[in-house]
């Protein structure tokens, strides 16, 4: 099943020295179940394509379509909230975990907002599933990076996403802790069958990754899932 389709997908910025195409024209297709590495240099438009298929951004042209037919830009008010929250999972380089909460209560935010019953029992299995049995109460401040980021997976998927949207998760980590967040994410992936898209400058965690998909000049530059089906043709 086509989880994710991205059809002549284009978005430019205007700043001060004019204006900047970051995406042109740029058509993908995900299957429900793969991991997908988005890789290539500073400013090929990573971040930017990841966003637009979050539903946190949206194209100047084209269009991103997530799952039965959700067109994102035209999800608004109560069903672009309700997508966010129920379809996709966020992790980021900057954890973004709320400072007056612990991670028991970070992780359980966004299932309270769902209105989930079991809010706290679920987000204490998630911790313990990802190591953090022993820090429930712990505030971020209190917390190593690696560990805070580990309550950002937990958190991410509380609501038992569909899709996991990763930009940059081990970009803050030292090498063996990021070697350690990569494994818990393809672990949680493989356990929950999600949908995995990923933007990353970690050669080893591109190379854990079903697919590549390299970006350069806002273009699709190669397609690893294109290579196979080549040499299979041959």
């Amino acid at each position: 099943m086509e989880m994710i389709v991205c059809s002549q997908v284009h978005l430019s910025y205007i700043t001060g020295a004019g204006k900047v195409e970051v995406l042109r024209g740029v058509d993908m297709v995900v299957q429900q179940g793969e991991h997908v590495a988005i890789v290539g240099p500073s400013g090929a438009g990573k971040s930017t394509l990841l966003r637009l298929c979050a539903a946190l951004d949206w194209p100047d042209s084209g269009h991103v379509r997530i799952a039965r037919g959700i067109v994102t830009h035209e999800l608004r008010g109560a069903a672009l909230a309700r997508f966010r929250r129920e379809q996709v999972g966020l992790v980021f380089q900057q954890f973004s975990l709320l400072p007056s909460l612990t991670a028991l209560e970070n992780v359980m935010v966004p299932a309270e907002i769902r209105g989930e019953n079991h809010a706290r029992s679920r987000a204490g299995d998630l911790l313990k599933q990802v190591g953090l049995d022993g820090r429930l109460n712990h505030y971020p401040v209190q917390l190593s990076g690696g560990e805070q980021q580990r309550v950002a997976i937990a958190r991410a998927f509380i609501n038992q996403p569909k899709i996991l949207f990763a930009d940059e998760p081990t970009g803050n980590l030292d090498a063996e802790t990021a070697s350690d967040i990569i494994k818990l994410i393809f672990d949680l992936n493989a356990t929950r069958g999600t949908t995995l898209l990923l933007v990353t400058h970690d050669q080893e965690l591109s190379r854990q990754a079903g697919r590549l998909i390299q970006l350069r000049g806002g273009r699709i530059a190669l397609d690893s899932a294109d290579t196979k089906a080549a040499r299979t043709s041959a």
